[in-house]
């Protein structure tokens, strides 16, 4: 009888122990709202909230729907220079939802082939000139599988009557390449402008500094990353990569090869005289070698004063054959030789100083010098490096702003890679920095929040609805 009155207590107990847990946590959920994610349960995946595209942009593209891609043109042309076998474009696109999407119906470009040529582009809705307002371009890279050696950059090709996107290929001309391209160790982000001479109407690639901050994670962690470039018209330039400024500078003077050539040249013309002495150093003509200087001597000798170590096992090999190697059951003995058993070292010689025949070390022979060289003293006849008289540079041309460059009226891309599965996505080309400011919210801000959820396991509902 008392021991079921025991028990009927112990059980009345731990009701009202576990009424007092969950009162607890009630009334904590009433100050702090905390979603707990079960370790198998991953959280729910935003749906895709297609992003307002504003009128007033010259080119806006988020993939919301298979369709839109028929705006732009797979290319039908052939690298120039390359073998017949593999100069097509044949390399594969389509729009689709990325694997591992975070966001459910979130579609992108896909680049599906590998170590093929790939072309594809797209007219703006307008053109882009160069008439006083920043140049603002965006888009967004994943690399699904990871990536070796290949390009995700784009071009923005030039303004040209006889552009024909059908045959866009690598020497279709452009304004401004710009984007990300890794092979082996060597990352890069590319910012290139071509810049007209206006002297000699010839076109030359401007190529930006190298960004100082690391690239790596970028091209590893095989997340979607925002590119973005921002040209203005007081000359200056700044790329970021997920909102975080990595290169910045002017177009004036932060490019290879500079805009404007030097205004003055070394003369072509001038020769540095026969007679011109510019060893700063010569030797001492007065020196002589010294009658002891023994020049015959080796650097090294035989140690005479040595002896064998007690113990030294000279009748044995330091190899010998695995005694446990068996003879293969494929071995052919015409076809492979009469078969030899593996060396291996011998353990005989693992406790002992030394195995096989001893022989006396060398060591520094305590009487050489070597060759005798007289020393070295200052040149009394020594003249400098010569360097030719400067001239006017007959090239010299100032251009102050080249920023003008060349209208655009296309974005292409025009790549190769060694890895498949390449994600484009959400492509913005406008003059308005609050409307880019506001693409990226909706668009690349929205993605990342999600991506970071999924793989950390922390809901993204505040930021992904």
């Amino acid at each position: 009888m008392k021991m079921k009155l025991y028990t009927v207590c112990m059980l009345v107990l731990g009701v009202c122990l576990m009424g007092a847990v969950f009162a607890d946590t009630e009334e904590e959920d009433d100050d702090v709202q905390v979603e707990v994610e079960d370790d198998d349960v991953k959280p729910e995946k935003p749906k895709f909230v297609p992003p307002k595209i504003d009128k007033s942009v010259h080119f806006a593209d988020s993939f919301d729907k298979k369709e839109n891609f028929k705006r732009w043109t797979v290319s039908q042309a052939k690298k120039d220079g390359a073998e017949e076998s593999v100069s097509k474009y044949d390399g594969k696109w389509q729009v689709e939802e990325p694997k591992d999407s975070a966001i459910e119906g979130d579609l992108g470009l896909v680049m599906k082939s590998k170590a093929k040529h790939h072309a594809v582009s797209s007219n703006l809705n307008k053109p882009f000139k160069f008439d006083g307002k920043p140049l603002i371009v965006q888009y967004e890279v994943r690399y699904q599988n990871g990536i070796d050696c290949g390009g995700g950059y784009i071009k923005l090709l030039s303004d040209d009557p006889l552009l024909d996107l059908q045959k866009f290929h690598d020497k279709t001309p452009y304004t401004i390449m710009f984007g990300p391209d890794k092979c082996g160790l060597d990352n890069k982000l590319h910012f290139i402008f071509r810049h007209k001479n206006p002297k000699t109407g010839e076109i030359e690639e401007k190529h930006a500094k190298k960004p100082t901050a690391s690239l790596d994670t970028y091209f590893n962690d095989k997340k979607t990353h925002l590119y973005s470039l921002v040209v203005n018209p007081d000359n200056t330039y700044e790329v970021s990569v997920d909102g975080t400024v990595v290169n910045e500078g002017s177009l004036l003077e932060d490019f290879s090869p500079p805009v404007n050539p030097p205004k003055e040249i070394d003369d072509p013309n001038d020769k540095k005289p026969a007679d011109w002495d510019e060893r700063e150093k010569i030797a001492d003509p007065d020196a002589e070698k010294p009658e002891d200087w023994d020049e015959n001597e080796p650097e090294k000798i035989v140690d005479t004063e040595a002896t064998k170590p007690e113990g030294w096992l000279e009748n044995e090999n330091k190899l010998v054959p695995d005694p446990d190697a068996e003879k293969p059951k494929d071995w052919d003995d015409e076809m492979d030789g009469e078969w030899e058993a593996p060396l291996i070292e011998n353990p005989l010689c693992k406790d002992a100083p030394g195995c096989g025949k001893w022989e006396q070390p060398m060591i520094k022979n305590p009487k050489y010098k070597g060759k005798w060289r007289p020393p070295m003293v200052d040149n009394p006849n020594y003249q400098g490096v010569w360097k030719a008289r400067r001239i006017p540079n007959p090239n010299f041309f100032e251009d102050l702003l080249p920023y003008q460059m060349n209208p655009i009226n296309a974005l292409g891309l025009e790549l190769w890679s060694m890895n498949d599965e390449i994600v484009f996505d959400n492509f913005l080309i406008t003059d308005d920095k609050v409307v880019a400011e506001r693409w990226t919210e909706q668009t690349f801000n929205v993605k990342s929040a999600a991506e970071k959820a999924s793989s950390g396991g922390v809901s993204c509902k505040s930021r992904c609805d």
